[in-house]
């Protein structure tokens, strides 16, 4: 059977991808990925805890494990990024990036050089095959797909990929390590950017960007604020405006961002039109198959999401000549957010995607 390294977190998911492939007869080595090394607001440093989770599973399991350092890699290619897009008022996604620069480029190729076959890893995604190449099928459990985060990855990573919890529900995994007594079988799902966790977002992002406190207005002009810094807000957000009452009595929404002026635009109430798009242009595209599904000025019929676990939203797509690609929205979309993911699917396949401009 084949040599596998199984990207481990810590978590129930990835242990049970370790288990099946150790069940299945396979040589399996777990792999622990410390992309950050910083320590949480209470001093503690929370990879220090997952890869001690690791070393139990692994032990349990009855697999050899290793501890890899990507933290300067992770620096460079994915947090230096992060960082620029908030400099320019956007909102990345790292994790999206992380999974092409870091998973699937530098950890793909240590694993290649310990002698394995194939990266397994335990993310909730399906791996398709045919006279085209590899395809990005969507997980069967729809409510945990992420097949979102990897849209980035393309044919070469594909070939190595292992998605061996892909096909179940996170309950039939849960219920597979109480069975077999994984150690992490009740561990809570982590949420959230990985380096950022539970931790205050305003406070963490202060450390490294220099904010610019400003006004905070309607979009007729009057004031009703002052904002802390545009980094800090997103399109769409409600929580920490700190505007309270006033005018008709709803809540206050973020719907806009005036960079040269550094105004925050606000507006009462969570139907304000200026929260809804008919369309956007799309950059920096990557298709899982290698080339785009369309011609250019072709219109394409077919699905997208703008957010994990978002329901999948009817859209028609052309590509441009100057390499955008425009879309528009069979119904209007809220909250369609620059520097965040537009994922594209065709049923159950990922196509691929781009970055909101």
């Amino acid at each position: 059977m084949a040599q596998i390294v199984v990207g481990m977190s810590g978590g129930v998911d990835s242990s049970v991808a370790a288990l099946l492939l150790k069940r299945q007869g396979h040589d399996v080595i777990g792999v622990f990925m410390n992309n950050w090394e910083e320590k949480d607001e209470a001093g503690v440093c929370t990879s220090e805890q997952d890869f001690a989770d690791v070393r139990r599973v692994c032990d349990h399991i009855g697999i050899p494990y290793y501890s890899v350092n990507f933290a300067r890699e992770y620096r460079e290619r994915v947090f230096s990024h992060f960082l620029e897009e908030y400099r320019r008022g956007r909102t990345p996604n790292p994790d999206v990036l992380c999974n092409r620069e870091i998973k699937w480029d530098v950890f793909l190729k240590f694993a290649l050089s310990l002698g394995a076959e194939k990266l397994a890893t335990g993310h909730f995604a399906r791996l398709g095959g045919g006279s085209g190449g590899w395809k990005l099928l969507r997980a069967a459990d729809e409510n945990k797909d992420q097949t979102y985060f990897l849209y980035m990855i393309g044919q070469e990573a594909l070939s190595r990929a292992l998605f061996p919890v892909g096909h179940l529900t996170k309950a039939q995994i849960r219920e597979i390590a109480r069975e077999n007594g994984i150690p992490v079988s009740e561990k809570k799902d982590s949420t959230g950017v990985c380096f950022i966790g539970e931790r205050n977002f305003k406070r963490f992002l202060s450390q490294y960007l220099p904010a610019q406190p400003g006004d905070m207005r309607t979009p007729d002009g009057r004031l009703v604020g002052r904002h802390d810094g545009l980094m800090y807000y997103t399109l769409g957000q409600r929580r920490g405006l700190g505007i309270g009452g006033g005018g008709d009595g709803r809540r206050w929404f973020v719907v806009g961002k005036d960079l040269k002026n550094n105004v925050l635009l606000v507006e009462q109430g969570e139907d304000s039109p200026l929260l809804y798009s008919e369309g956007a242009a799309i950059e920096d595209l990557t298709w899982i198959a290698g080339r785009a599904p369309a011609a250019v000025g072709e219109t394409l019929l077919c699905q997208a999401r703008f957010r994990h676990r978002q329901p999948l939203q009817e859209v028609a797509v052309r590509l441009r000549p100057d390499g955008l690609m425009d879309m528009d929205f069979a119904l209007p979309q809220r909250a369609i957010t620059p520097g965040q993911s537009a994922v594209l699917y065709l049923g159950e396949e990922c196509l691929g995607g781009g970055i909101i401009r």
